[in-house]
């Protein structure tokens, strides 16, 4: 067994490139796409039998459940879209239940401030450099992939390094 320094630290590296995936396509084309959802969970069950007690490793999976019921709720209200509620649900195998609120928060925060760097962005350069952007054409809706993944990668570097 690591410790959870080290856990949270291989768990970063491990998520980043997905994470970088998934930011990009939720960019482009307003998509996650499944198999690097699947790819998350496979990450964790790998890894999480790996570095985590057994108790703690299936614990996170209640988390799963909870994060996926809550954003398939949001999606049934039209307020999420349904890979935004599958990479939430996949994402929060990796955070400690003692930081879900803390998470939670982050994400409100990073929300507003993504939106309004995407929009300023989109005004300024990037929808005239990459105009076949689906986030650029869409004005009601917005790539959440951006702020999820940020918010994830930047909880697990935060428990790694601090």
């Amino acid at each position: 067994m690591i410790n959870s320094i080290q856990t949270d630290l291989l768990f970063f590296v491990a998520l980043f490139p997905v994470c970088m995936i998934i930011a990009y396509n939720d960019l482009k084309y307003m998509k996650i796409p499944n198999w690097t959802v699947l790819v998350m969970i496979a990450i964790f069950v790998v890894l999480g039998l790996m570095v985590l007690p057994l108790n703690v490793f299936l614990w996170r999976f209640a988390g799963l459940a909870i994060a996926l019921a809550v954003g398939f709720l949001l999606t049934a209200m039209k307020m999420m879209g349904a890979g935004d509620a599958k990479f939430m649900a996949a994402g929060a195998l990796f955070v400690a239940p003692i930081d879900a609120g803390n998470v939670v928060i982050m994400l409100a925060l990073m929300g507003p401030v993504a939106l309004l760097l995407h929009r300023i962005a989109g005004g300024l350069f990037a929808s005239k450099m990459l105009p076949e952007w689906e986030s650029w054409q869409r004005k009601r809706e917005f790539p959440m992939g951006l702020p999820l993944t940020a918010s994830l990668l930047i909880y697990l570097a935060y428990r790694a390094f601090v």
